[in-house]
């Protein structure tokens, strides 16, 4: 399998100031995170709000760079490059923010945010004008309309300008964090059917971000499922829908609409409703799970293979799948 972008028990801990200056203990955003992706695909990162996607993918791009652990992109290891070399790799590794209006500079006409880039990259007046009006055409806006200012469109055209200043720089890497989570239902539907006639025309690979189950499923060739900055359960799109085994996994798919009963939903109290300890030991969601037991609090459950394709970090995986001979364990 052509490994595009491999990620390494990556690490982020973001320190505290404490009292008169002494030194505060820290909090793990993400916790020893290993994935790989191959080339064109989908992988969609999936879990509630402040389980650590952000920061992840910050990581990953060296935006806030990682406390230990390696990135490694097309085959060069980010963490060696000198500060001048990662700016080359930029260029190929973009990224999408969930809020156009935050990312947006309200001063700048469209024509000037999307100019930057290809000042930077050297490219000259005609060039770039020609360059741009390709890429508000790509994404569906009218090149006539370059001149104008960020209050001068809605919503969603904003988050097609803000695709088309990360496609200036063709990159061959994207990562989408949350893209569509500002937006009404009917333009979110726009916005994904465009990222992925995009991705289909410019061979690119996502790294995809979401709360919602259901539509990283629908973006995804891929899904890692993560919890309190660790990686829980990682299957094909395919296999996690149809035999989600983490307990965690399957109380986001009772979440959703239409599947208001899963099997093994009913593992504990909805995540959040106890408080939690900043230095984890043992399963991280062993205090949200009524299966947890003693060795769950005491010892961490690793990523372990229980099907092709699939990896899931739990000790009680025989209590959660039902003991047929469609979901026996290998």
């Amino acid at each position: 399998m052509d490994r595009f972008l491999i990620v390494k028990n990556l690490v982020k801990r973001y320190r505290r100031p404490g009292l008169f200056g002494r030194a505060a203990a820290g909090v793990c955003a993400v916790d020893r995170v290993s994935f790989a992706m191959s080339r064109e695909t989908v992988f969609g990162l999936v879990g509630e709000s402040g389980c650590g996607k952000t920061s992840l993918v910050r990581s990953i791009l060296f935006l806030d760079p990682p406390t230990s652990g390696e990135v490694w992109f097309d085959g060069t290891c980010l963490n060696t490059l000198s500060a001048r070399r990662l700016r080359d790799f930029r260029k190929r590794m973009q990224i999408v923010f969930q809020d156009p209006n935050s990312a947006l500079n309200p001063k700048m006409r469209i024509e000037d945010s999307l100019a930057e880039g290809l000042v930077n990259r050297g490219i000259p007046a005609p060039e770039r004008n020609r360059r741009i009006d390709k890429l508000l055409d790509m994404v569906g806006i009218r090149p006539t309309h370059r001149r104008r200012y960020p209050h001068e469109f809605s919503g969603g055209q904003k988050q097609r300008i803000v695709i088309a200043r990360a496609l200036s720089m063709e990159p061959d890497f994207l990562v989408l964090d949350e893209p569509v989570s500002n937006l009404d239902v009917s333009i979110q539907a726009q916005i994904i059917n465009l990222l992925l006639d995009l991705k289909q025309d410019l061979k690119l690979t996502y790294l995809f971000i979401s709360h919602d189950l259901n539509l990283v499923a629908y973006v995804s060739d891929r899904i890692g499922v993560m919890y309190r900055g660790r990686l829980v359960e990682v299957a094909s799109t395919e296999e996690i829908m149809r035999r989600a085994r983490h307990p965690y996994t399957l109380r986001l798919f009772a979440s959703m609409p239409g599947r208001s009963h899963v099997e093994g939903a009913d593992a504990g109290p909805a995540a959040g409703e106890k408080k939690r300890p900043d230095v984890i030991t043992g399963c991280a969601y062993a205090g949200d799970c009524a299966l947890a037991d003693e060795r769950c609090r005491r010892r961490e459950p690793m990523l372990r293979e229980v099907g092709e394709d699939h990896r899931i970090a739990c000790f009680k995986i025989e209590a959660v799948v039902p003991c047929d001979e469609d979901a026996r364990l290998p």
